[in-house]
C-alpha cells in the first residue's frame, strides 16, 4: 500500500530566491459537540531550499480532512529588513486545503512575495 505525505516549499518571488527560515504551522480542523475548531498538528522552518525537511503530515498522522498551512511571511520579510507598513500588508498566510485521499501525494508550494501571494497543487 502507498503512502500519501503533505509536503510544501516556500519561493521568495520578490528576491527570487527560496523562501529559507519560514515558521509553517499545520492545523486540522476538529469539530467536537458541534463546534468546529483547529488542532495545531505540527510546526515546521523551512530549510536553505525553502522546504521542509519532513513532510507536515505522513503515515498514520494523515486522515481525510480539512487542513490550513499557515506560512509567518510577515516576520520572514522582517527578518530579511524588508521595510513597509506595520503591520505588514501580508503577514500569516493561511492556506485551507481538503486532503481527500491519505494515499496521494498533496504538494502545496507557495509563492510570496511582500505584497503577493499564490499557490497551487504540486507533485
Amino acid at each position: 500500500m502507498r503512502m500519501g505525505r503533505l509536503t510544501t516549499h516556500v519561493l521568495n518571488t520578490a528576491d527570487g530566491v527560496p523562501g529559507a527560515g519560514i515558521i509553517v504551522e499545520l492545523y486540522v480542523e476538529t469539530s467536537e459537540a458541534g463546534t468546529v475548531g483547529l488542532r495545531l498538528v505540527k510546526t515546521l522552518v523551512t530549510n536553505d531550499d525553502g522546504r521542509c525537511d519532513a513532510p507536515l503530515l505522513e503515515g498514520d498522522a494523515f486522515v481525510k480532512g480539512i487542513y490550513e498551512l499557515h506560512f509567518m511571511a510577515g516576520a520572514y520579510f522582517s527578518a530579511r529588513g524588508v521595510s513597509g507598513n506595520e503591520p505588514p500588508f501580508l503577514d500569516r498566510i493561511v492556506l485551507r486545503v481538503g486532503l481527500s485521499d491519505p494515499q496521494q501525494h498533496y504538494h502545496v508550494p507557495l509563492l510570496v512575495s511582500p505584497f503577493s501571494y499564490s499557490t497551487y497543487r504540486g507533485s
